[in-house]
C-alpha cells in the first residue's frame, strides 16, 4: 500500500512540473513575441492594383495612381554628345508658342546648362510667373503622363501628334480642370498653373520647361534634350 501511495505522489509530482513548464514556456513565447499563443495575427490593408488601376483622378489634382510610371522619378533626357549632329530644333518641325500666359520673349532667361543638385545640369529653361499664372499647351499634342514627382512636384509630358517632340511641364501649382492622360490639346490650351511644388524653392513661382527629341515613344520620358530659350526667344 505504501509503494502505491508513493507512485501516485511520484505522478502527481511529475504533472505539476510538466504544467509548470509548460506554464512557463507560454510565458517566454508571450513576452517575445507579443501576442498569445494561437492568436492570428491583424493583416496589414493593402490596395488592390485591379482596385487602383481604374481609378479616376479628381479633377485639377494629381491622381495617386499616375505615380505608377513611369519607372524613373525624373525625365532622363540627355543633351547629344559634343561630336554628335546637332538635333533639329523642335522650331524647325513645330512652332511653338511661350507656355505661360503673360510672359514675352524678352522675359526669357536662359537657364538650360545651368548646374543643379547632385552634379546635375538643368536642361530646361525656367519660365518666372506670378503663382498660379495660366500654362499653355506649347503646341498642338497629346497629354501622355500626368505625375508627381519629388523633383517636379507637380508635371506633365506633352507629346507631339508625330510622336517626334515631347514637351514637359514641371513644378506646377495644379492641373487644369479635368485634364486626363490620353487627353489630346490644342496650341494655347491652359492646361495647368504656374507653382512652386517639388523641389523649386517656396515661393520661387516658375514653369520648368523641357523639350527633347523621343528616341522611342514608348519611352517618352527618355531621349536628347533641346535647348527652348533659343526656340522661345524668336516667338512674336
Amino acid at each position: 500500500m505504501g509503494s502505491y501511495l508513493r507512485f501516485l505522489l511520484s505522478l502527481f509530482l511529475i504533472t505539476q512540473v510538466l504544467v509548470a513548464v509548460i506554464a512557463l514556456t507560454a510565458f517566454v513565447f508571450v513576452t517575445i513575441s507579443g501576442t498569445r499563443p494561437g492568436a492570428r495575427p491583424t493583416p496589414t490593408p493593402f490596395a488592390s492594383p485591379s482596385a487602383t488601376a481604374g481609378a479616376s483622378p479628381t479633377p485639377g489634382s494629381p491622381s495617386p495612381t499616375e505615380t505608377a510610371a513611369p519607372p524613373v522619378e525624373e525625365p532622363t533626357a540627355s543633351p547629344p554628345p559634343p561630336d554628335a549632329t546637332p538635333p533639329p530644333a523642335a522650331g524647325d518641325m513645330v512652332k511653338l508658342i511661350i507656355p505661360v500666359a503673360g510672359v514675352r520673349a524678352s522675359d526669357l532667361r536662359d537657364t538650360f546648362n545651368e548646374a543643379r543638385s547632385e552634379g546635375r545640369v538643368h536642361n530646361a529653361i525656367d519660365i518666372m510667373a506670378p503663382r498660379s499664372a495660366s500654362v499653355l499647351a506649347a503646341a498642338d499634342g497629346e497629354i501622355v503622363k500626368l505625375f508627381y514627382s519629388d523633383r517636379g512636384g507637380i508635371t506633365i509630358y506633352q507629346m507631339t501628334p508625330d510622336k517626334k517632340f515631347v514637351f514637359y511641364y514641371a513644378h506646377l501649382e495644379r492641373y487644369a480642370d479635368r485634364l486626363a492622360a490620353g487627353q489630346r490639346v490644342r496650341q494655347g490650351e491652359v492646361i495647368g498653373y504656374v507653382g512652386d511644388t517639388g523641389n523649386a524653392a517656396p515661393g520661387s513661382y516658375h514653369l520648368h520647361f523641357s523639350i527633347w527629341i523621343a528616341t522611342d515613344p514608348r519611352r517618352y520620358w527618355d531621349g536628347i534634350n533641346i535647348n527652348p530659350y533659343p526656340i522661345l526667344r524668336n516667338t512674336p
